[in-house]
């Protein structure tokens, strides 16, 4: 099952500090995913001054139960970077495949 992960950081001035205290752990993660099938796509959010506020992630796994194990487990929430997160199910279309 595919899910769209729209995740965003927090607003207050160490928001930043903590998204570069753990981002090599978190594209680490997101290359593991990628091998194995579970990462499909992922940009990051970026304000007017092109500076980054949040995650969008197209994801894939057996069942929301285990996308919400990884959320438990990702940089990124375990390091207090992504504050709200939006989680929907998805269909990527055979034509982005």
């Amino acid at each position: 099952m595919q899910f769209l992960v729209i995740a965003y950081d927090g607003k207050d001035e160490k928001a930043m500090d903590r998204r570069m205290a753990v981002r090599t752990a978190h594209l680490t993660g997101v290359e593991k995913m990628r091998a194995e099938g579970k990462a499909l796509y992922g940009v990051a959010i970026l304000d007017t001054q092109e500076k980054m506020i949040g995650s969008v992630m197209v994801v894939e796994f057996s069942s929301r139960a285990d996308l919400d194990s990884w959320l438990k487990v990702e940089p990124y929430v375990t390091g207090n970077v992504w504050q709200k997160i939006d989680i929907l199910p998805c269909r990527v279309p055979p034509l982005f495949e």
